[in-house]
């Protein structure tokens, strides 16, 4: 549930102080009493902005974990479900801000493409929203898209998901740079002109904005 709710989210710490919560050692810690106290919600925020959530049954005080579990249902475990995610829900809203992407790198290179071109992500897909385009303002045509996929479609026996930035290049550069850690054949795009890189800082900033100039002037022409 944390990850689905607070997907393609970022924290303001500062705000969580005021939400309510108490900094213990490297966590920030929520609780909150449910259901005419006969539960405890404790919400943690690591520092990398990661929240985690236990339900308590404060009778028994033992964890509740039933509401997890998808394929039990009821009025009782139900209201539990509800209310937890209602809390979450709540902190999202006020304690947290909407950033583009999923890894740092790539809001960092959609930041710095910005800043340089002027330039925002156009989402265009509702069926992909983590799908975004680069446009170049002067031909129209695509000179970047940043997509989040699951790694194994570049790279085999990889199951985690990774995002990809597909940049065109020059073609006489294309063998070369295969042979450079973080750089894959192009996902989804003509193989003969554009490359996938990797976005884990496996390629420096510099490194990745370098080609992301080479393929804003390609496509300008």
């Amino acid at each position: 549930m944390e990850e689905e709710i607070f997907r393609h989210m970022k924290v303001d710490f500062n705000k969580l102080i005021d939400y309510g919560f108490k900094k213990e050692n490297n966590l920030y810690v929520y609780s909150q009493n449910i259901m005419n106290n006969t539960f405890k919600v404790i919400i943690k925020i690591n520092t990398k902005g990661i929240p985690s959530g236990k339900v308590f049954d404060l009778v028994t005080d033992e964890e509740y974990t039933n509401f997890r579990i998808e394929n039990i249902s009821g009025s009782y475990v139900g209201q539990v479900r509800k209310e937890f995610k209602s809390i979450l829900q709540d902190i999202k809203n006020k304690c947290f801000f909407k950033k583009d992407f999923l890894n740092e790198q790539s809001n960092r290179i959609s930041q710095k493409i910005e800043q340089i071109y002027k330039v925002v992500p156009e989402f265009e897909w509702e069926k992909y929203p983590g799908y975004a385009i680069f446009r170049n303002s002067m031909s129209q045509k695509w000179f970047g898209i940043i997509m989040n996929i699951a790694k194994e479609k570049i790279e085999e026996k990889a199951k985690e998901e990774v995002e990809i930035i597909n940049l065109k290049v020059d073609p006489n550069k294309i063998s070369k740079l295969l042979d450079k850690k973080g750089f894959y054949k192009a996902y989804h795009m003509n193989k003969k002109h554009w490359i996938t890189i990797i976005l884990n800082d496996t390629i420096s900033d510099k490194g990745i904005i370098k080609l992301v100039d080479e393929s804003y002037f390609l496509t300008t022409k």
